[in-house]
């Protein structure tokens, strides 16, 4: 019989924890340092590797993201032996699809042959803006025109391009915005993340905020407005969002991403890094120790992990829903049912549907486009029902 994560897939994720500058609205595990022993950490992701793999034998790799901090800051030839480690520890989907993030400095641009001839086959670049003053109020260290050309160098490297951008900007008019969506749409390949600013609590960004700082952010209004033209603009140009913030041409969505989703499992390793495990018919959640020393240090031992947490039917029945309503694909009621031990609540689901918010058709329930803007209030009506 199969176990519930083989919906999802199975997936690997490696955290490189480390940043040439420190962005104020990240509240990602990412730091600076100066030195960087770039030869230990290879030492210790392979030998995380070779642990994890010990407990996971047999399993088909569908996907592996190197995220960060940025990965692309790490020397290609360690890249390298992740890959080749990997696929000797487990046998890999044929399409296997193998992802790096980027930022578009221009020496990190030059080294993008280096990490596809490693086997890196997608980049996911950290764009962020199209206009100079407002990376710098980003905190980004790159310009647009730097943006441009490092991308212009990953089309011509690799197949599979993605870039990031940031909406909802400090001053920014929903013309401005839909003037760069479409700036971005002309340069793209067949997938786009655009994600509105949030600001997030113990991050430089949540400082300023809390003290009064970040005049001309978007009201509630306008920032649903440059969402649904969003929808709107990328729809049209055949980049249709499968997920809240992502849009991909047909067939191009992140694999890597879908099994998170989805529900799948995945190993992570690397400072801070999160995962979902499946052994002897159990699920769990695992997460490394942060501080990349202690980390490093712990990986030597085989000891990076804190302890990990058996997760109840019932958790995993809440994470299914919380990540997989995000898709536009939504979620297998069957499925759901089988790990909660009972149904959904009717009254919350004949609410929301009478709202025009989701939608139940056979097994499926799906999040309608109205509900992706309110999409945290429709979730805490599921879950708390």
């Amino acid at each position: 019989m199969a176990e519930d994560w083989q919906n999802g897939g199975f997936g690997l994720y490696v955290h490189w924890p480390f940043c040439a500058a420190k962005c104020p609205y990240c509240d990602f595990n990412s730091h600076v340092s100066r030195q960087i022993d770039h030869n230990e950490w290879r030492i210790a992701y392979l030998r995380e590797l070779e642990r994890v793999a010990s407990q996971t034998k047999g399993r088909v790799l569908h996907s592996v993201f190197f995220g960060g901090g940025t990965p692309s800051l790490m020397e290609p030839d360690v890249v390298g032996d992740i890959i080749a480690a990997i696929k000797s520890h487990w046998p890999t989907a044929n399409d296997m699809e193998i992802t790096l993030e980027a930022n578009p400095g221009s020496v990190e641009a030059g080294r993008f042959v280096a990490f596809r001839d490693a086997g890196v086959n997608r980049i996911s670049m950290g764009v962020q803006a199209l206009n100079d003053d407002d990376l710098r109020r980003l905190g980004r260290i790159h310009t647009a025109s730097e943006a441009r050309a490092a991308f212009d160098i990953a089309r011509g490297t690799f197949e599979r391009v993605s870039f990031d951008l940031i909406y909802g900007r400090q001053n920014q008019s929903l013309s401005d915005w839909k003037n760069e969506l479409k700036q971005a749409l002309n340069i793209a390949i067949d997938h786009l993340s655009l994600y509105q600013l949030t600001i997030e609590q113990g991050t430089a960004f949540g400082d300023r905020y809390n003290a009064g700082g970040l005049a001309g952010l978007p009201n509630d209004d306008l920032g649903a407005d440059m969402y649904e033209i969003t929808q709107d603009i990328c729809g049209a140009a055949g980049m249709l969002a499968y997920e809240v913030s992502n849009h991909a041409r047909d067939g191009a969505q992140s694999r890597h991403n879908l099994i998170y989703w989805r529900y799948g499992d995945y190993v992570g390793i690397g400072p801070g890094a999160h995962g979902r495990l499946t052994l002897n018919g159990q699920r769990t959640a695992t997460e490394a120790y942060s501080n990349p020393k202690k980390w490093l240090d712990q990986a030597m031992t085989g000891a990076s992990e804190k302890p990990r947490q058996l997760l109840s039917p019932e958790d995993q029945a809440s994470e299914l829903l919380l990540m997989g309503l995000r898709l536009k694909e939504g979620v297998s009621i069957k499925r759901y049912e089988t790990l909660a031990g009972k149904p959904l609540d009717q009254n919350a689901v004949q609410e929301l549907t009478e709202l025009n918010l989701i939608s139940m058709k056979a097994d499926q329930l799906t999040v309608l486009d109205q509900g992706f803007m309110v999409l945290n209030g429709v979730l805490r009506k599921l879950l708390e029902a």
